[in-house]
């Protein structure tokens, strides 16, 4: 097995890095303490192609595979994870749901769109009442003739005051997940009503939103996929997001590590760097071995998806150890700052802050150990 990067990948992560140090490390502090990411960094990230990895070019992607985009979520989560989740959501959860279940009519409307950085999307799953037990959500969309009536409240939902689509779930029939089912729902229909989330401990430059649906009038033509597939979807693309994730976790820890080394061979105490202290070289060497690790984790499921295999399980695996990893690197970093990791002069504080809402979204800790363990022993915690 070579596990080295060809040409391509290689010249792709050279952009992306490039571009990232350009466009993004420049800015990650200030869009932090504004709690708003320059919104001219869409169009920018579709510019460079970066918002059509793994999309055909006949809809206006850039192509590449799965690996493609792990190499460049990595660069942009050591850049700043809020840059990150916009692109792991609009691309990665979105456009690429349209992608594999949309009509030739949505896939021509939407995703030229998506890829240029013209239109963002939002993955609207999450409600209030149901986090992890999603086949329970409770949006309900009715239908009325030729159109759907979609009410109900979704939460925690990145980009959702941004985006001008959102790809919503609703029950369209009986309880559990065959009674849902997915549609694209424009921002600006008639009762669709949106409110930012402020104070988030991290990812703070990112939109999270909280998103009402109020008798929201869609077509037929809107939805994605058949009636009581919506949460099929759903999962499929949260497995996929799980890689990504666990790429962008990669990207974090990175930054972590590098700029632990950094800071310890300037800083001294004791009459020499802190980096000649077998101490803090293990704090280091902590961070270097769970990059690598989280890395070849995150690598493994895009090799299982480029080759059409199962990855559920794997995406799983990576994306419990690199979020998990992400904020073990931000907490050793600190470590190695001492009290100036504590304050936003340096970064290794924000790193932790955005770290921590990794191993959250799109499946706890807690829930991929049971998808992990119910993998091992065909029983399923679930029910």
């Amino acid at each position: 097995m070579d596990l080295e990067l060809g040409d391509a990948h290689s010249a792709l992560r050279d952009l992306a890095r490039a571009w990232v140090d350009k466009e993004v490390v420049p800015h990650a502090a200030a869009w932090d303490r504004a709690e708003a990411v320059d919104l001219a960094i869409v169009r920018k990230l579709g510019d460079v192609g970066f918002l059509g990895i793994e999309i055909p070019e006949e809809y206006g992607g850039s192509g590449g595979d799965a690996l493609s985009y792990c190499v460049l979520l990595e660069e942009l989560g050591r850049g700043d994870s809020s840059v990150r989740g916009i692109v792991s959501v609009s691309l990665g959860l979105v456009a690429k749901s349209i992608k594999a279940y949309g009509s030739e009519e949505q896939k021509e409307h939407w995703l030229p769109r998506l890829c240029a950085g013209e239109s963002l999307g939002c993955f609207g799953l999450t409600e209030p009442g149901t986090g992890s037990d999603a086949a329970n959500l409770v949006t309900k969309a009715v239908r009325d003739g030729d159109d759907w009536v979609l009410s109900g409240t979704k939460v925690f939902i990145t980009n959702g005051t941004w985006a001008d689509i959102a790809l919503i779930f609703a029950r369209t029939g009986g309880p559990g997940p065959k009674g849902v089912t997915a549609f694209l729902v424009p921002t600006d229909a008639a009762g669709f009503g949106r409110t930012e989330i402020k104070g988030k401990l991290g990812l703070r430059g990112q939109a999270t939103a909280e998103i009402v649906l109020d008798g929201v009038r869609v077509p037929d033509s809107a939805r994605l996929g058949a009636e009581g597939t919506g949460f099929r979807i759903a999962m499929a693309a949260l497995d996929k997001g799980r890689m990504g994730v666990a790429a962008g976790c990669v990207g974090v820890a990175r930054a972590c590590l590098e700029a632990s080394v950094r800071y310890a061979k300037e800083r001294e105490q004791f009459g020499k760097p802190i980096a000649s202290y077998q101490l803090v070289q293990e704090l280091l060497a902590d961070i270097a071995v769970d990059v690598d690790a989280a890395r070849l984790l995150a690598w493994r499921v895009a090799d299982l998806v480029d080759r059409g295999k199962p990855f559920g399980t794997e995406a799983s695996v990576a994306k419990l150890f690199a979020s998990e990893a992400a904020v073990k690197a931000a907490n050793n970093a600190i470590q190695v700052f001492g009290g100036y990791g504590y304050i936003d002069e340096y970064p290794v504080q924000k790193y932790l802050r955005d770290a921590r809402v990794l191993t959250l979204y799109e499946g706890t800790s807690q829930i991929q150990k049971l998808l992990i363990g119910r993998a091992l022993t065909g029983v399923n915690a679930f029910v």
